[in-house]
């Protein structure tokens, strides 16, 4: 006699239950973070055994301090602005990050490449990111010094000038610690060029003070 009515009550209930779960799946969805690493060789783990360079430190560091947040290196091995520049767009819409970490500019420095070109590049890197919604971060990087002294300064400028034209947060030297070190070679693989495993954690520590003031 009453059954009609209980099944009636039965499906109410489990029809709340589902739009709970869905909007609480949805709320979660929405409350992720996702880092999204732009770099070249540096950060692409170059002559360095897999999970030992900087990028994996940062996914096991957030893992500790900002469970929930996902990191996704998107850097390849001898990437330029350029190419980071017409990557960006179709990480962006796969990934969908929180945040854009950009370690970008030193392969510009290598090749000669015009600094207007390098710092147009970018700007427009970071003007994509935040038009997606993304928090931006610049990794700052400095030139040889058998460039000159003012040529250093220009290129040091451009990310200072990026970064504050477009409100981003900056680390003004990537490799603090490490390419400024008395001794360098220390914290070198044999080319000179790129940082060794024991030198990854010094580019993190330089990396994570100014990333987790923009995390959740």
């Amino acid at each position: 006699m009453h059954t009609p009515l209980l099944r009636r009550r039965h499906f109410n209930w489990t029809l709340l239950a589902l739009v709970g779960w869905g909007f609480a799946a949805a709320l979660q969805a929405a409350s992720e973070q996702r880092i999204l690493v732009l770099g070249d060789s540096l950060s692409a783990e170059y002559g360095l055994s897999r999970g030992t360079g900087w990028v994996a430190l940062l996914q096991k560091q957030v893992a500790q301090e900002k469970p929930g947040t996902q990191v996704i290196n998107a850097s390849i091995s001898g990437d330029t602005t350029s190419g980071g520049r017409s990557r960006l767009p179709a990480l962006l819409k796969k990934h969908q990050p929180s945040h854009v970490v950009i370690e970008l500019g030193g392969n510009d420095a290598l090749r000669g490449l015009p600094m207007t070109m390098t710092q147009g590049n970018l700007l427009n890197m970071a003007q994509q990111a935040q038009a997606a919604g993304a928090k931006v971060l610049l990794l700052g990087m400095h030139m040889p010094p058998n460039y000159g002294p003012d040529m250093a300064r220009q290129f040091e400028a451009a990310y200072a000038q990026v970064a504050q034209s477009q409100k981003a947060a900056l680390v003004p030297f990537f490799l603090k610690g490490v390419g400024d070190d008395p001794e360098p070679l220390k914290w070198f693989q044999a080319d000179r060029i790129h940082p060794n495993e024991a030198a990854q954690a010094r580019l993190l520590a330089n990396v994570w003070p100014t990333l987790k003031k923009q995390l959740k």
